[in-house]
């Protein structure tokens, strides 16, 4: 055989095994950009989910919380009324349990900054609910008075208040937050 035609063939075979490689390593280029797309789609997907996720958490703790400490001004303004006392109690009763489910699913879920305020919040209605309850069943201790409850109460507006400017920072809510 001729120099000349190996030469030629195998430059030919070379061509085609290239062409072919060429083809091969585009494909192969293409399916790893498409993977590396949809594992970017899904991470996205995944934690705007669990933003959605921490935002309703974050409502539903400053819901609970507010509507805990209106049940404990409602308790605080009903003592001494007998006809308004029982309603009161049971709506006490209600917000403070639901708080406490709250509370509990937004420990786990909750920034350690995000929830050692909503910790300090949880600790002072329970402290203001005992003072009310011993106030109601007459057996109340030192310090335990209606200007006491009242005072704590006006407080705890100010601790949720600060407690939901720092879920705001926590999920990049701009704007300013008068506290209503």
């Amino acid at each position: 055989m001729d120099i000349g035609v190996l030469t030629a063939l195998l430059t030919a075979v070379v061509g085609v095994v290239g062409t072919l490689m060429s083809a091969l390593l585009t494909q192969r280029a293409a399916d790893r950009s498409r993977q590396r797309d949809q594992e970017r789609t899904e991470e996205l997907r995944d934690r705007r989910a669990s933003s959605r996720e921490l935002r309703a958490c974050y409502v539903a703790l400053n819901t609970s919380g507010r509507h805990y400490l209106a049940a404990l001004n409602d308790q605080l303004h009903a003592l001494g009324q007998d006809a308004e006392l029982p309603r009161a109690r049971q709506r006490l009763t209600g917000a403070r349990d639901h708080h406490r489910e709250v509370y509990a699913e937004a420990q786990m879920r909750l920034p350690d900054r995000v929830l050692d305020q909503a910790a300090a919040v949880s600790h002072g209605l329970g402290a203001v609910y005992g003072m009310l309850r011993r106030l109601d069943e007459g057996a109340a201790r030192p310090g335990d008075s209606p200007a006491a409850a009242r005072a704590a109460i006006g407080s705890l507006w100010a601790r949720l208040r600060e407690m939901r400017r720092e879920m705001r920072a926590d999920l990049g809510t701009s704007g300013s937050d008068s506290g209503r």
